[in-house]
């Protein structure tokens, strides 16, 4: 067994962190699986002995110092255990999204060299077969799940048991090179390489070193006081910065269990069997869970309903106070333990949430009443902003300083700086190292002092320190009058309700701003269930007239809001259109992280944004979509556009 690779002042690699906690707390549980209904539990002893077999394994099929390793698949131990053999055996790791279609993987591995590649079943292996030709680096495959695989050629595709096997039966032959291997990792050395969704153009390398991954996952523990018998639910993409850290850096920094769902359907049985005291969600999934939640309260009796409404009435008012140790009155306390025995604590049984102590929500703005209703129940959800070059950790939210406006202060370590243009820069030890073969991009993130220009525009707010967010910086405009055009603020207040899964703002240098809007198919498609209204697809749902009418009333509600802003009150919507489709990273309109990709969408669309600004009242439009299978085809619609309702802002009135 290879021998704990550490320095005197700690760790400094994730291998050796490995080893260490085998040494430390070798019979904890350090990974679990949920496979057949059944939890399969590994110990860290256990863990190091799987991942050093690999590791041997991948010595024994030539893997060679330097070399790239993908890693493609759902959320696995096993694929953990693949990133962490890699850098053991003197590789680079590189995971990429499961969901991502063939020339997309295609690109990534050829742009890194990717010799071997580990991934989870038939699915990832017929993809990469499909464009194995343009990867003249790539030799190898690694395949978990061998179902479906019996056939295929096997003289370069190879079982995962199989490898750990063959490293096993080789151990005497290879050890030596693979404790020398680990012996020369050090704080400098790459941990991971990540690739960004890529939102305005390639997806760019991301080269995170050890240092960036061990300090940023240390002091981030530290931050919220995590600890070894803290359990996490693994479910969110694997080639995301936010899984690496929380699955893989934060699990090896502190030794707590990383568990990985049956399958995506599964996931919100598994989160309830688990009960995890750490948990992570963009937005999207809070909103859904939610949605979820408010749909069957309309399904229930009236007396269900009364109960749940008086309750949770109670909890907005007091929970957050209670949350947060602050003074609240006898009787509120009371009422507030009746709520918890009757509403609160079964909601959030059903929800997974009972144990949850520590809760984190980032990527996109949360909307404050869903961020308050979570609170509300004594869920500790917090806000955090970071990015890949960041190795996740900017600012986090500190327990009692928690708000919906912000997205709390400076995390340990952590330097910013607002430029004059509003553009947010800070500087860490979490700062990246490069992008891999593109100094150009390189040099215009990161200067020579270490800051790194976020791309995001906001302001530190003074004597709180607090951090607000108001857009992409590049997406921040002027309307055509000179006032400020911000459409994340907008379209994070349209998508704040459960009709609305995804909005797209537009207006630089125009004279009113405008929109497209998807509606969520569940939410709605539920409302029109209960109202005995048939459609027979999306397309039909979404053109329906009470839809409209439901849309645009949620439209207006943001026009009030968003003239009150003194600042941002030119960013009222004027006119807006109801898609005919939802926006698809199969499409390129999204990243795989659901970031609006802009430039192709006013590219895609560009007759109904013509529509929208030339007065008309409804478009015909023709538009190719991708199916599941790759195949390509077209969606043709008349869509109405509507009027909405804006309110008079200071701005027009000392105009006039």
């Amino acid at each position: 067994m290879a021998k704990p690779l550490t320095r005197a002042d700690g760790p400094q690699s994730v291998p050796a962190l490995l080893h260490r906690n085998a040494s430390e707390f070798a019979n904890a549980p350090a990974y679990r699986e949920k496979e057949y209904g059944i939890w399969q539990s590994w110990t860290w002893s256990q863990t190091r002995d799987e991942v050093e077999a690999l590791a041997l394994g991948f010595l024994e099929l030539g893997l060679d110092e330097g070399d790239f390793v993908a890693v493609i698949g759902r959320n696995r131990p096993y694929l953990y255990w693949a990133m962490i053999a890699a850098e053991m055996a003197g590789a680079i790791p590189v995971p990429l999204y499961q969901d991502a279609n063939a020339e997309e993987m295609a690109y990534v591995m050829g742009h890194c060299g990717a010799r071997i590649a580990v991934v989870g079943d038939q699915e990832q292996v017929d993809k990469i077969i499909e464009v194995q030709a343009q990867l003249p680096d790539f030799e190898r495959m690694v395949y978990l799940d061998p179902r479906g695989l019996r056939k295929y050629d096997h003289s370069k595709l190879d079982q995962y048991s199989a490898v750990q096997e063959l490293g096993r039966a080789n151990r005497e032959k290879h050890i030596a090179e693979l404790e020398a291997r680990q012996a020369k990792l050090n704080y400098d050395s790459t941990g991971v390489m990540l690739y960004t969704s890529g939102t305005t153009g390639k997806p760019k390398g991301v080269v995170l070193s050890n240092r960036n991954v061990i300090e940023t996952a240390k002091s981030s523990s530290e931050f919220d006081n995590l600890k070894r018998n803290d359990e996490i639910l693994a479910y969110l993409p694997m080639a995301w910065v936010g899984d690496f850290i929380f699955s893989v850096g934060q699990a090896l920094w502190t030794g707590f269990c990383t568990n990985c769902p049956e399958s995506a359907d599964t996931m919100h049985v598994d989160l309830r069997e688990i009960g995890p005291t750490y948990y992570f969600a963009p937005p999207r999934v809070f909103e859904t869970q939610l949605t979820s939640v408010m749909i069957r309260m309309e399904d229930a009796s009236r007396f269900k309903k009364w109960l749940f409404d008086t309750f949770m009435a109670h909890a907005r008012k007091v929970g957050p106070a209670i949350l947060d140790g602050k003074k609240v009155s006898f009787m509120d306390r009371a009422k507030y333990a009746l709520g918890e025995l009757m509403i609160y604590g079964p909601l959030k049984n059903t929800l997974g949430f009972s144990r949850v102590r520590v809760g984190y929500t980032a990527g996109e703005a949360i909307g404050p009443e869903i961020f308050d209703f979570y609170r509300s129940l004594g869920i500790n959800l917090k806000q955090l902003y970071g990015q890949t070059e960041a190795t996740v950790f900017i600012t986090a939210q500190p327990d009692g300083e928690v708000r919906s406006d912000t997205v709390g202060v400076t995390c340990p370590g952590v330097e910013l700086k607002i430029a004059d243009n509003g553009e947010v820069f800070y500087r860490s030890p979490g700062v990246f190292v490069e992008y891999y073969k593109n100094p150009e991009s390189t040099a215009d993130t990161k200067d020579a002092e270490g800051w790194v220009a976020t791309g995001d525009a906001g302001f530190i707010e003074e004597g709180s320190g607090h951090l607000r967010i108001i857009d992409r910086a590049k997406d921040v405009g002027q309307m055509a009058d000179g006032r400020l055009f911000a459409p994340k603020y907008v379209e994070n207040k349209l998508k704040f309700f459960p009709n609305i899964l995804e909005a797209v703002v537009f207006g630089n240098q125009r004279n009113e701003c405008t929109a497209f809007i998807n509606i969520d198919l569940t939410a709605v498609g539920n409302w029109a269930e209960r109202n005995n209204i048939g459609y027979a697809s999306y397309q039909e749902l979404a053109r329906h007239p009470q839809v409209m009418d439901t849309i645009q009333s949620h439209v207006e509600e943001v026009n009030r809001s968003v003239a009150e802003d003194e600042m941002l009150s030119g960013c009222q919507v004027h006119r807006f259109v109801v898609l005919h489709k939802e926006l698809d990273a199969d499409d390129g309109e999204l990243t795989r992280t659901r970031k609006v990709r802009r430039k192709i969408i006013e590219e895609k669309y560009a007759d109904i944004i013509t529509a929208l600004y030339d007065g008309s009242k409804q478009v015909s439009t023709e538009t190719e979509v991708t199916y599941e299978d790759g195949r390509k085809g077209s969606i043709k619609a008349t869509l109405e556009i509507r009027d909405a309702a804006v309110q008079p802002t200071s701005h027009k009135m000392a105009a006039e």
